[in-house]
């Protein structure tokens, strides 16, 4: 039986987190034949995270902004506060509070995944009328909220300024914000912990929606520079009355996405 070790980049990771990176996620295997047995203990065994990279509510470098994870450190990161496996080992679980550090152009904290190109190096850009079918399909539940603001996203559709598409919970109430048209409410009295499950077909110059297999929106609109988030991103900090330890956390089982 031969032993190995794999190592890997560290260059993407908070100076706070690389010996918890390293004694949490390396990994050791044994060879026998051409047979490789490899745990499944991580939040990248839940879906792949190459696709992605992580926004996190920490700032390591003191720079006054969130930080950020990226390949290939994103596939065995976790951190127990923001970003782990569930107790289940069946989804991710994303936690952010609202007095954490946010992004250059934002006042609420997040623990959520921006798209990138395949290996996610690069950033990708995509649109609505590019001859493709862009496709978001996802498994989640949304398992806590800021009690005064109890406000929480946790799937966009974003463009290079703004978001143009939001699925949003705001106290029992969640539904699908569109900017510059009207709301749609999938449903007005949504549980906590309650898993559903959404898809977001973009192709043609529109956007369709299915809400647990049938579909709930069919929107006409053409936009460039778009690309997909998900994750549990706050509407709410310390000015709206929350305390700093207010939290909202997001579970996810299933994240695809596709462009054909």
């Amino acid at each position: 039986m031969a032993e190995a070790v794999i190592s890997f980049k560290v260059a993407s990771l908070p100076m706070r987190f690389i010996s918890r990176y390293f004694l949490l996620f390396a990994i050791s295997f044994s060879v026998v034949g051409a047979s490789i047995v490899l745990g499944k203990n991580h939040a990248g065994d839940v879906f792949t995270l190459l696709i992605w990279k992580l926004t996190i509510p920490y700032d390591d470098d003191g720079d006054g902004e969130a930080d950020e994870v990226t390949q290939p450190t994103l596939r065995y990161f976790e951190d127990p506060d923001f970003f782990h496996l569930s107790e289940e080992g069946d989804a991710v679980i994303f936690r952010t509070r609202t007095g954490d550090p946010t992004t250059k152009n934002s006042e609420y904290s997040r623990s959520e995944l921006r798209e990138m190109k395949k290996g996610g190096k690069d950033e990708i850009s995509w649109g609505t009328n590019d001859g493709k079918v862009h496709n978001l399909t996802i498994e989640a539940a949304i398992n806590a909220i800021p009690k005064k603001k109890p406000h929480v996203v946790c799937v966009q559709v974003h463009d290079a300024e703004d978001d143009i598409l939001m699925l949003r919970l705001e106290g029992k109430k969640l539904f699908l914000e569109r900017n510059g048209a009207d709301d749609v409410m999938l449903n007005d009295n949504y549980e906590l912990g309650t898993f559903f499950n959404l898809m977001l077909i973009c192709d043609s110059s529109r956007i369709r929606a299915l809400f647990e297999r049938k579909q709930v929106m069919e929107w006409k609109i053409e936009r460039d520079g778009l690309y997909f988030k998900a994750g549990c991103y706050l509407q709410s900090n310390l000015e709206k009355g929350d305390k700093a330890d207010a939290f909202g956390e997001v579970a996810i089982r299933k994240l695809y996405v596709t462009h054909k």
